[in-house]
């Protein structure tokens, strides 16, 4: 006798989603390693004799360094950061023995960094239709990001986000955001909604799942890597997912 496997019956779709954009809608920040191996190649006339992935895993390990203990208030000030930061690598690189690299040149290596995360930057492959569809099913929508007003509302008009939501809601023009509890009732309180009947969904554990799950909401996390989460975490999302386009409901 045939055996049929029964899918599992899914969540039904909430009346209203917060939705992250860096790296949930668009792919931004993620791969960091990448991004810095390709620009010290770049300098690496200028950076010899150190060899280019050398400065580009010290630059990295300090930048990661920094801004797991940096105040909210350098998210406002991204490019002075990355300044800091390459600096910051460069007296790693200087303290443990190897040549001295100028300043001149850290700004320099820190601003085409930004430049270059600006040229590869892509909406999502899926990413649009699923939030037109979430859209025309009459859910709310809120994009919820933290970050500068110009950069992020950049980003919000060049990949044609602003249609798609009933708020949108970016640190530098509201003074909060994100893991601090009023970004996520400002957005429900917006679409008029309360925390049963919303789904936050996003890449970073403490901003998209322990603050939300605290205050009440459905906490997802989007893993676009597949790299599940990190050794010894405590955090446990109420659904894991790599794609926005994961949420569409089965039409078949």
């Amino acid at each position: 006798m045939a055996v049929t496997t029964m899918k599992p019956a899914q969540k039904p779709l909430p009346r209203a989603m917060l939705i992250d954009m860096d790296d949930t809608i668009l792919s931004a920040y993620g791969r960091p390693e990448i991004a810095w191996n390709t620009i010290t190649k770049e300098f690496a006339d200028e950076l010899a004799p150190l060899p280019p992935e050398l400065v580009a895993t010290t630059v990295l390990a300090f930048a990661r360094n920094f801004w797991a203990n940096a105040e909210a208030a350098w998210r406002m000030r991204l490019a002075e950061a990355r300044h800091l930061t390459v600096k910051g690598g460069f007296a790693a690189l200087a303290a443990a023995g190897h040549r001295a690299l100028p300043d001149d040149l850290a700004v320099r290596l820190a601003d085409r960094f930004t430049a270059y995360r600006e040229e590869e930057m892509f909406v999502f492959p899926g990413a649009h239709d699923a939030i037109d569809h979430f859209k025309a099913l009459g859910i709310k929508l809120a994009l919820v990001t933290n970050g500068a007003s110009d950069m992020q509302r950049a980003k919000v008009e060049r990949f044609e986000l602003a249609h798609r939501f009933d708020h949108i809601q970016i640190e530098g023009e509201h003074g909060f955001g994100k893991p601090e509890e009023r970004a996520y009732l400002h957005a429900m309180e917006a679409l008029g909604v309360t925390a049963a009947d919303t789904w936050m969904i996003g890449d970073n554990l403490e901003w998209e799942v322990v603050t939300p799950q605290r205050l009440g909401i459905y906490a997802i996390w989007i893993d676009v890597h597949g790299d599940g989460l990190p050794q010894g975490s405590t955090v446990r999302p109420d659904r894991i997912i790599r794609s926005l386009t994961e949420l569409v409901p089965d039409r078949s």
